[in-house]
């Protein structure tokens, strides 16, 4: 075994330690806490006004001494309905990745390393003080030798080395618990834990943030209301971000914009067209568009920082997000139940007349809202939350999308209660179904159509030719899969030492029989045809016995 493999192991081990000292420390909090004991503390501390913890609670608070990988897994399951409870994801929302410093020398010290130049042959200044740290990275303000302001962002050390093997562990302790709960399957508790693995891996790499903010750019570089700000490609590298630094009033103080002479419902109008572009436009959009990631600049116009975290969606997803607006707007449950049982990429759904009545009521719950005033995010979460029940899979792109869409929806409202953000949508959302059913996208699929047709009568005759050569030969052979594997085995192995359990007895009895005719003094013979005998008996009065 390579040395190498010998101290991956270690770093397993010592993690896992790590992790299991943590969940077992509170794990006997827990404990004590539902006991006869607990209950008598926690009167005590009530009384005296101390801080009570429920198991919620404690489970965020394991999290958070868990570390940044477990931080940011419990922040994505805050919004995964399908996997975690309400009061569970309700607590869970309350996770915040900021983080310790780590020392500004140190951090200086890598920024250098990944330059490959000492900081002064870069930027003309440089503040050794960190403007904001969080789980995964650090970050400084600078100014280059031009006298550009840019923030410096840089990645903490050892960081990567320890969010792989967390990803390992969880990964095998999600496949185990697949594995011994088949009731889990519907969950897809592994799928989640490879999808946030991919998506924490790309936050790793502050190349791949570089090049989402060059494909910002790219889509607005001719929408005035919406600015994305440069990033400075020569100096970024896996570990390092160098991007112009956007200077603005956050959007979470209407009170402030104003006294800015900045007009808060152009901004909340702004904000929610930007983000439905990326949506319903693009199909690439940001993930986290929350009030601290976005800056207001003079004349309204709305800038995005932090581009770690997006989401892209398939062309089935932008067709769910139209469908299912155009059933609100119109108050459509069948509408709705379609394309959410389309997203599911379900052909046949035998509880579809069930799915549209659940979604029937649902709607007539807000029969006496006007469409202005329809919460669209809450609606999309409840429908998420309905099929759910129904044990359908939906694409977890569709989670990060719902965050998105009630972030900027959140950020909106604020500065505007009366933004009509279902109405809204409806244009994007036709745009998106004209683009479907255009005559050049129908004349495409059309001519894609005929084509395979005529692949497939062009190459049926040699198929045909082959599949009878091959029956002649006896080539042909048909793989038969079953889902359960292991119940099979076991099934076999089963048959299998029953059959041989049955070939020894009947072999002892015809044996001691032969034993007996040839030499009849023989007294282990005599034993051996008794025994024999007896277990015959058992085994064929059991067999009658599990007929009946």
């Amino acid at each position: 075994m390579k040395p190498t493999n010998l101290y991956v192991g270690y770093l397993k081990i010592k993690r896992a330690g790590e992790i299991t000292g943590i969940i077992i420390g509170q794990g006997f909090d827990e404990l004590i806490a539902r006991s006869w004991i607990g209950r008598r503390i926690r009167k005590r501390r009530i009384r005296k006004s101390k801080p009570v913890y429920t198991t919620e609670e404690r489970l965020r608070l394991t999290i958070e001494d868990l570390g940044p990988t477990y931080i940011k897994f419990g922040q994505i399951l805050a919004d995964r309905p399908d996997v975690v409870s309400e009061r569970f994801r309700s607590e869970l929302k309350k996770l915040q990745s900021r983080a310790l410093p780590f020392d500004d020398r140190q951090a200086r010290s890598l920024i250098e390393d990944e330059l490959g130049v000492p900081i002064e042959k870069v930027f003309a200044t440089f503040d050794d003080t960190c403007m904001a740290s969080a789980s995964i990275g650090q970050v400084y303000g600078a100014t280059l030798t031009d006298g550009t302001p840019v923030i410096v962002k840089i990645r903490r050390p050892k960081i990567e080395q320890k969010i792989k093997l967390d990803l390992y562990l969880m990964r095998f302790l999600a496949a185990k618990l697949a594995k011994n709960y088949p009731e889990m399957a519907a969950l897809d508790i592994v799928g989640v834990v490879d999808e946030f693995g991919e998506s924490i891996l790309h936050e790793l790499d502050y190349n791949y943030e570089a090049a989402n903010i060059l494909r910002f750019r790219q889509m607005f570089e001719n929408d005035l209301t919406v600015y994305i700000p440069k990033v400075y490609t020569e100096y970024t590298t896996r570990r390092l971000l160098v991007m112009e630094r956007v200077t603005g009033i956050t959007p979470d103080d209407p009170m402030v914009l104003k006294a800015n002479g900045l007009d808060t419902q152009q901004i909340a109008l702004n904000g929610a067209n930007a983000l439905l572009t990326m949506i319903l436009r693009h199909g690439f959009f940001h993930a986290d568009p929350h009030a601290g990631n976005i800056f207001i600049l003079p004349n309204n116009v709305i800038a995005f920082i932090d581009f770690g975290m997006v989401g892209a969606l398939t062309p089935r997803d932008m067709d769910f997000l139209a469908n299912i607006s155009i059933g609100f707007v119109r108050r459509d449950p069948a509408t709705v139940a379609d394309a959410l049982i389309s997203l599911c990429n379900v052909r046949f759904f035998k509880k579809r007349d069930e799915l549209i009545f659940s979604l029937q009521q649902m709607i007539a719950q807000y029969s006496h809202v006007a469409i202005e005033k329809l919460d669209y995010a809450a609606m999309i979460q409840q429908c998420i939350n309905l099929i759910t029940k129904f044990s359908l899979q939906i694409p977890g792109g569709i989670f990060m999308l719902v965050k998105s869409l009630a972030t900027i929806q959140k950020v909106a409202e604020k500065l505007d209660p009366d933004i009509p953000f279902t109405p809204l949508i409806a244009p994007y959302a036709k745009d998106v179904i004209m683009n479907r059913f255009s005559p050049r996208k129908l004349a495409g699929e059309l001519y894609q159509t005929l084509k395979n047709y005529a692949s497939l009568a062009s190459n049926l005759p040699n198929d045909i030719s082959e599949i009878l050569y091959k029956l002649k030969q006896g080539e042909i052979r048909h793989n038969i899969r079953f889902e359960n594997s292991e119940m099979l085995q076991k099934a076999v192995r089963n048959v299998g030492f029953r059959m041989a359990y049955a070939l020894i007895l009947v072999g002892l009895f015809i044996g001691s029989v032969l034993l007996i005719n040839t030499r009849s003094d023989l007294g282990y013979a005599k034993f051996l045809l008794c025994a024999s005998s007896i277990l015959i008996f058992i085994l064929i009065f059991k067999w009658m016995f599990r007929r009946k």
